[in-house]
């Protein structure tokens, strides 16, 4: 198996240097850059499987380098904030960003987020049946694509993923700690704020009547009968 390599963009260098070395030792080729537009040129020379990215970068901040890259090639993005606040979350999901930790964080939880990450990005290239189809929605699996009322929509690819989650068992209501440990691989239900943003995610590029709320459980999607 070629190794993986992972692209570091944080400007404190204390920082960037202990995630580089976490990772390493995780088995990854990592490389680091310090600003917006280093971060950008490393990534189309580097070509890099996954990047951790920083929101606040010299030059230009990290939701600018996440919209260029993705504009390049989709790759997994892990976004580091020291705020957590939900409207920055939203706009860096909105970029193009997959997942976010924030600020400060265990180097241990880092690696795992990366690992799951990069697992679902294998899973993706297995071979998977014809579209599925619910009401106005179809959605190439094998292909990564959605489209709605004949038009293509862009999805991250963790949008991809829990939309897949959810249509794979419409109208059933998932709890979201079901969700963050069968599309994100984790553990506890410490990021169900994580569910909510990508939920609001999707409606907003799906239509808001696609996946109803049930109050203190978790998400159904709704489709035509």
């Amino acid at each position: 198996m070629k190794e993986r390599r992972v692209l570091v963009v944080e400007d404190e260098r204390t920082i960037a240097e202990s995630v580089a070395a976490r990772l390493r030792a995780e088995g990854f080729l990592v490389e680091i850059a310090t600003d917006g537009p280093g971060a950008v040129e490393r990534f189309r020379t580097g070509q890099p499987d996954l990047v951790v990215l920083d929101v606040m970068l010299p030059g230009f901040d990290g939701l600018e380098v996440c919209r260029r890259i993705q504009a390049v090639r989709p790759v997994p993005v892990l976004m580091l904030t020291a705020r957590d606040d939900e409207t920055d979350l939203l706009v860096g999901l909105a970029v193009g960003a997959d997942d976010y930790l924030t600020k400060p964080f265990s180097m241990r939880e880092l690696a795992a987020r990366v690992h799951v990450l990069l697992r679902r990005m294998e899973r993706a290239a297995t071979p998977a049946p014809p579209a599925i189809r619910l009401g106005d929605i179809e959605i190439y699996e094998a292909e990564r694509r959605v489209r709605r009322a004949g038009a293509d929509v862009h999805l991250t690819p963790t949008e991809f993923d829990l939309l897949l989650h959810l249509a794979s068992r419409p109208r059933t209501v998932l709890p979201r700690e079901r969700l963050l440990a069968d599309v994100w691989g984790w553990a506890d239900g410490t990021g169900t704020r994580t569910v909510d943003s990508h939920i609001k995610a999707l409606r907003r590029k799906l239509g808001a009547d696609l996946i109803r709320t049930v109050h203190g459980v978790g998400y159904a999607l709704e489709v035509p009968s």
